[in-house]
């Protein structure tokens, strides 16, 4: 039997950056045109679609890729700062004990999250890691992924904390357990229908199994 293949999304699903990158994003609001976050700002954008959060900013789409370039940019400075989220590190162990082949796609820089999981000895838990800049989603990455490693979708499941990674792995026709510890709240993942929607790392194992 084929093994399972577990692919994470990195910011808010394993390393603890929402409180960074909100940091980062206020430094920017002038440069690119929008009204620093505050903390009821924020409650308010875990509750939306990453589509809807820029229309509410009123950045243009033009300026996203350019925007998410310096906040990669400046989140490597932070990255002796950062934290994984609480669970995970044992979590991540338990699923590479058990056989699991894990990998990250995300849209931050590879170089970020090589510095990252080097820095928490997490590195060598990890076969592969993806990097791309989306706006909407990551169907294509993924299915690039899928493409070039020669997974089977039925045996492919993802992990993510954003809607648009749950929209994403539906698209691309893999299972998608949804985290409520990262930046979109459990009732935003609730709403895009997820396989499993999970509240702490412990939970993961079982429902990977179950899959």
């Amino acid at each position: 039997m084929t093994q399972k293949v577990i692919i994470f999304d990195f910011d808010g699903t394993i390393a603890d950056t929402v409180d960074a990158l909100v940091t980062i994003a206020n430094r920017l609001a002038l440069e690119f045109g929008y009204v620093p976050i505050n903390s009821q700002e924020l409650l308010l954008l875990r509750n939306l679609t990453a589509r809807e959060i820029i229309k509410y900013s009123g950045v243009s789409l033009f300026k996203i890729p350019f925007m998410v370039k310096k906040v990669k940019g400046e989140l490597k400075h932070k990255i002796p700062e950062l934290t994984p989220i609480e669970g995970i590190n044992a979590a991540l162990i338990e699923l590479h004990n058990q056989g699991y082949h894990l990998g990250i796609i995300t849209s931050n820089s590879q170089e970020n999250v090589n510095q990252f999981l080097k820095f928490h000895n997490l590195d060598y838990l990890f076969d592969f890691i993806y990097s791309g800049v989306t706006i909407f989603g990551k169907t294509t990455i993924i299915n690039n992924v899928l493409r070039q490693k020669q997974f089977k979708p039925e045996v492919v499941i993802y992990v993510g904390d954003e809607t648009r990674d749950v929209e994403s792995a539906k698209k691309a026709n893999i299972k998608v357990v949804a985290v409520s510890w990262g930046f979109n709240s459990s009732e935003a993942l609730g709403k895009q229908n997820p396989d499993f929607l999970i509240h702490h790392p412990r939970e993961l194992l079982d429902v990977i199994k179950s899959c």
